[in-house]
């Protein structure tokens, strides 16, 4: 059962409402992670231990492989059976890029469900991080992942955005004449805290 046709006109209205390109949302070349992040370790017994990221990205490959060699071998394949592999090529992409996307995400021998890129690049163990340690009027916080966040958006808590635009709001005030000083603006903004 499709998704009804209005679904399709808000998700419409809304890529054209924030000004997002359609082609933004197609990728032509896959993001390769550096081998630094995707470590393969060699463990007692003369074995190797891969990073989840490096089978991911082995199924993406070879599932591609496949499909270029069916096509150059055989001319004239049935378009069904090439859209059959080219559904498994897309199915590893998204598995690669996102494998919580799924509802049965791919796991490994051990039942252990793979890390993806996002996995890598997102949370408090992830690659990008807002920043390293605080400072005044800063704020730290864990990147996730928001659909509901358009393009270049980004979500925080109300206690962070309240600690960043202090300085604004302590001059406003100031400048209004409520507060006399920074310490009355500060004892302000902070009984104010909850009714924001």
């Amino acid at each position: 059962m499709g998704r009804p046709k209005s679904w399709k006109k808000k998700g419409f209205f809304t890529f054209y409402s924030n000004n997002i390109e359609p082609e933004w949302m197609v990728l032509c070349l896959l993001p390769v992670l550096p081998p630094e992040l995707r470590p393969i370790i060699q463990i007692d017994g003369g074995q190797f231990m891969s990073s989840d990221i490096n089978e991911l990205y082995r199924r993406v490959i070879y599932r591609n492989n496949t499909i270029t060699d069916l096509l150059i071998t055989f001319r004239s394949t049935p378009g069904e059976k090439v859209m059959c592999k080219d559904k498994l090529v897309q199915e590893a992409e998204h598995t690669l890029l996102d494998n919580g996307i799924r509802e049965q995400p791919i796991r490994d021998g051990h039942n252990k469900v793979y890390k993806s890129f996002s996995d890598v690049i997102e949370g408090k163990e992830g690659r990008f991080r807002l920043f390293g340690k605080r400072v005044d009027y800063s704020g730290r916080s864990v990147i996730v992942v928001g659909p509901a966040l358009s393009l270049h958006r980004c979500g925080l808590p109300r206690e962070i955005v309240i600690e960043l635009f202090q300085t604004f709001v302590i001059r406003g005030l100031i400048r209004q004449h409520e507060a006399s000083n920074i310490g009355v603006a500060k004892s302000q903004i902070r009984e104010k805290e909850k009714d924001l």
